[in-house]
């Protein structure tokens, strides 16, 4: 009997915004198809959950699973000055309630294996090795996706919508020339992972901390399980590549020694290599939507990681995802404008961390001075850098513009309709 090539749902990419959305869909009884081009477990980088991921853990059911991982509890953040202070530790337990307050650390090869196991348990049909060469369409409507296996095989699969779950790779918005950069946020980051290295003790052994370079750049120092921990640093390109210095392993080396807390921490440790670069972090998406399309996750935008909303943002967009297109299927109303809300949501949540990470780059800013000034905005600060971020933040943000710039909203994330096709055009 032949593989049947018709579908409720296309899903591009088996990562957390795919996972998500298909295991959202499949638990519903939708015919779910996921295309992933890599097997897992596979490597990624972006390893640090926010609390409010507790919420679509939760809506996913791995709750659990998560509780009986070796997966590193997270109950804190910290900031270290390039001199090695470090500031208290921002406890989560201050201000949520217990099931909140601790997240985790994950190791991305199994975190993920996690969630694409839930969506096929749930039973979407997965198949990895699988990679998207492009999408079919009827005039200007996706009904599907040409893809070629490991074999080398081309296939054609079908369905009314296709979630581009692509990641940073952005299928559908490069294709489409959707993607656009941030004004300022051009960041270069270089990474590599240590064993044996030092750790804080007690429940501050899993904290995130943040530490400071010259020039608002910063390290990322992220404990994970068996003794591994991910380290990387962040700077604008100009900074990290100066005196001509171009390959990653040498940039590291030097910058660790720029903050003093960072080059205490990873002495007794040793590398374990590779090290990585990457550049121009931060992207969005001109549109959420176009007939037949639907963009999720890192596809749809990916913001400067300084404040983990990478994993945060994938999962709660996959989940939204999911939601409006089985809604989608059961009014079979597939139009692009039905999914402006969804755009409206991650647009709101995504551009109230993005003031935060622009304010944190401003020489000019300091959490401490904002809080020193304005106390009783402490709790914003905290909800907005813990995942809470569709709420309104407008107190938060006019102190902010005392001291540091505020970005105006991007036109970017609405439903590429009819309509704003004829708007493009006319510009």
């Amino acid at each position: 009997m032949n593989e049947p090539s018709r579908y409720d749902t296309i899903v591009i990419g088996g990562g957390p915004a795919g996972a998500s959305a298909s295991a959202v869909l499949a638990e519903r009884g939708r015919r779910v198809l996921v295309l992933e081009r890599e097997k897992f477990p596979r490597y990624h980088i972006g390893e640090s959950l926010l609390p409010f991921t507790f919420y679509p853990l939760q809506r996913l059911g791995l709750i659990d699973a998560m509780r009986k991982s070796a997966f590193i509890k997270k109950y804190s953040v910290q900031f270290v000055s390039p001199s090695g202070k470090a500031s208290q530790p921002f406890y989560f337990f201050n201000r949520y309630d217990q099931d909140v307050a601790q997240t985790w650390q994950v190791l991305r090869s199994e975190f993920d294996c996690l969630l694409l196991d839930n969506a096929r348990a749930k039973g979407a049909t997965i198949k990895e090795e699988t990679m998207v060469k492009e999408l079919i369409k009827d005039g200007e409507r996706v009904i599907g996706v040409r893809a070629q296996r490991k074999t080398g095989a081309i296939e054609e699969y079908f369905a009314p919508i296709t979630l581009d779950c692509s990641g940073r790779e952005a299928f559908s918005a490069v294709r489409n020339r959707w993607r656009m950069g941030d004004p300022k946020l051009h960041k270069v980051a270089v990474w590599t992972y240590y064993k044996r290295a030092k750790r804080d003790a007690g429940i501050d052994a899993g904290a995130t901390t943040v530490a400071f370079v010259p020039e608002k750049g910063w390290f990322w120092y992220i404990p994970l399980h068996e003794d591994v921990v991910s380290v990387g640093v962040v700077a604008e390109g100009k900074y990290l590549s100066r005196d001509g210095v171009r390959d990653p392993e040498q940039i590291f080396k030097r910058e660790i020694g720029q903050n003093v807390w960072i080059q205490e921490h990873l002495a007794c440790g040793e590398p374990t290599g590779p090290y990585f670069l990457t550049g121009e972090y931060s992207f969005h998406a001109r549109h959420c939507a176009a007939p037949g399309l639907l963009l999720v996750g890192d596809a749809f935008c990916f913001l400067d990681p300084v404040f983990s909303s990478g994993l945060m943002l994938a999962l709660k967009s996959g989940i939204l995802a999911g939601d409006a297109v089985h809604e989608a299927i059961a009014t079979q109303d597939f139009s692009p404008a039905r999914f402006a809300e969804y755009g409206s949501i991650l647009r709101q949540g995504i551009e109230n961390m993005r003031k935060l990470v622009y304010a944190f780059y401003d020489e000019n800013f300091s959490f401490r001075a904002l809080t020193d000034k304005y106390p009783e905005l402490a709790g914003d600060v905290t909800d907005c850098l813990s995942g809470d971020v569709n709420k309104d933040f407008s107190k938060l943000f006019n102190a902010i513009s005392e001291f540091a710039e505020v970005p105006e909203p991007l036109p970017y994330g609405e439903p590429l309709t009819n309509e704003s096709r004829i708007e493009c055009a006319q510009a």
